[in-house]
């Protein structure tokens, strides 16, 4: 069977004007699945990603959280389009300020310039010159509502959880992946019943899981689309999967499912958002400490936003990019034409060679206002559902072992996967461009098979078969020829890769 292939899209970074001047609080992957660790199926794992694009050589500040940003992961667990659970994270680091003798004479103690003074291996090393924490607070029925309670560790009790500094490199952090799972916390989730209330929460550096060529992608998808044998292929494939040397930082949460979903209601929608304060000024004289060069108040204002991947880089038009950042799913109908009418099936035939004129031509793309704004009927749409984007997850369909995890997710047959949830395995993007380019309504049929044709909720309808997609069966094969499933990844909490270290002995 011959394979079209075409570049792929990036996921969340650096994708909206105002983003890329707070880099500390941008969003860029967002997952959700149903935990395929051995003995822990019963529970939903959430990954937030931040900071995008760091490298691990990234000295000598690294990249810590910023502890005048607020990271929410939400859940709408009854399909109203509102977060009835959010998880806030509010990170503090402190400064030692470790200081040497230096001269011979009473000599002075002199602040050192690193944020190590030796070899790290412990929780709260007493080499760390910079020590990160957090706490997380359970906030229920809206994200602003007093209804709010600190989570603790079911040990000791303490509500300080201790983050683990990047990986610096091994003559600092000799062995990472033990240091760093010392920071993997056993917390009790207020608000939960009994037997469902205890979680896992780690918040650290870790190795990139997307893959994406973005040089290639960004200079006008700068590949033909080829068909070689049965193997997609770039005809400048060199860059390739060309972040795979880069760390992001993870909010990762594993929660009992029926925490998340206490209901009859067993689908969730989650997404995640970063926000800083209203007013930053700058200090022109600083104090001494650590980042003591700026003056935060007011209210928090949202400047990120993610759930479903790619949404804003390749859907959301370029004016609106900050307002989306900015925006809750309970206003999404003002984005809803970028949906209906998209322009990156019109983009992509315009300036790939080889896809001219493969647009599909069913208005509204009532497929694509379907699988990401309601989700899928009989997978994963709730049963009252408001039109709105986020990723939703069945929490009543049961995970696949890694191995057994098919990349294409539901377009496969695997029900565990991409569009229902998101797991890091999944190739996203792939799904993606299948969808865009019409796969779905190929799969529709010319019956309505997957009943696609209409939108729940709306009058909206559009004639979603195979007849108004011009690359036809094809369509069901077009992918981006960067391969998500040779990317590492862990098989156990919190999943995603040790992250790539600064310097190796």
């Amino acid at each position: 069977m011959a394979v079209l292939s075409v570049a792929a899209f990036a996921s969340s970074h650096r994708e909206a004007p105002s983003i890329t001047t707070t880099p500390k609080a941008d969003g860029t992957d967002f997952y959700m699945f149903r935990s395929y660790e051995t003995n822990r199926s019963d529970f939903i794992t959430v990954i937030a990603n931040y900071q995008p694009l760091q490298d691990g050589y990234g000295g000598p500040n690294y990249f810590s959280m910023d502890p005048n940003a607020l990271y929410e992961i939400h859940i709408d667990n009854d399909g109203d389009a509102q977060e009835e659970i959010t998880f806030q994270f509010n990170f503090k680091n402190t400064l030692r300020d470790i200081q040497l003798p230096i001269g011979t004479t009473n000599p002075p103690s002199v602040s050192i310039p690193l944020i190590q003074a030796g070899t790290v291996s412990a929780l709260s090393d007493p080499n760390l010159n910079l020590t990160e924490s957090y706490t997380m607070t359970v906030v229920r029925d809206g994200r602003r509502n007093s209804n709010r309670t600190l989570a603790a560790k079911t040990s000791g009790g303490s509500t300080t959880l201790e983050k683990p500094v990047d990986n610096i490199g091994e003559k600092t952090i000799p062995d990472y992946v033990a240091y760093a799972n010392q920071h993997i916390h056993t917390v009790t989730i207020p608000g939960c019943a009994s037997g469902t209330n205890q979680a896992r929460v780690f918040v650290g550096q870790r190795q990139e899981g997307f893959a994406v060529n973005l040089g290639t992608i960004f200079d006008l998808v700068n590949a033909p689309a080829e068909v070689i044998g049965n193997r997609a292929m770039f005809a400048n494939a060199a860059a390739a999967n060309s972040i795979q040397d880069k760390n992001v930082t993870s909010i990762a949460l594993e929660i009992h499912k029926d925490c998340l979903a206490p209901s009859a209601e067993k689908v969730i929608g989650g997404w995640t958002t970063a926000s800083v304060r209203q007013v930053q000024i700058g200090d022109g004289v600083p104090g001494q400490g650590h980042q003591k060069a700026e003056k935060v108040g007011g209210a928090w204002v949202q400047v990120s936003r993610l759930g479903m991947p790619l949404v804003n880089e390749v859907v959301i038009g370029l004016k609106d990019k900050d307002r989306f950042n900015a925006s809750k799913p309970s206003g999404d109908g003002q984005f809803l034409t970028y949906v209906s009418n998209p322009t990156l099936p019109q983009l992509i035939s315009m300036v790939v060679p080889g896809l001219e004129n493969t647009a599909p031509i069913n208005f509204p793309r009532t497929d694509l206002l379907n699988v990401f704004l309601a989700g899928i009927q009989g997978v994963n749409r709730p049963a009252n559902v408001t039109l709105s984007e986020m990723l939703r997850l069945n929490t009543t369909i049961a995970p696949k072992p890694f191995a057994e995890q098919q990349t294409l997710g539901v377009l496969a047959g695997d029900l565990a996967g991409f569009p229902n949830g998101r797991r890091p395995k999944d190739d996203v993007v792939d799904v993606a461009l299948v969808a865009v380019m019409g796969g779905l309504c190929v799969a529709n049929g010319a019956n309505n098979g997957l009943g696609l044709n209409t939108v729940p909720g709306t009058t909206l309808s559009s004639a979603c078969n195979p007849d108004s997609v011009p690359l036809g069966d094809t369509s069901l094969q077009v992918h981006d020829a960067v391969d998500q499933a040779q990317v590492p990844f862990l098989n156990v909490f919190p999943y995603l890769n040790t992250p790539i270290p600064g310097a190796v002995n």
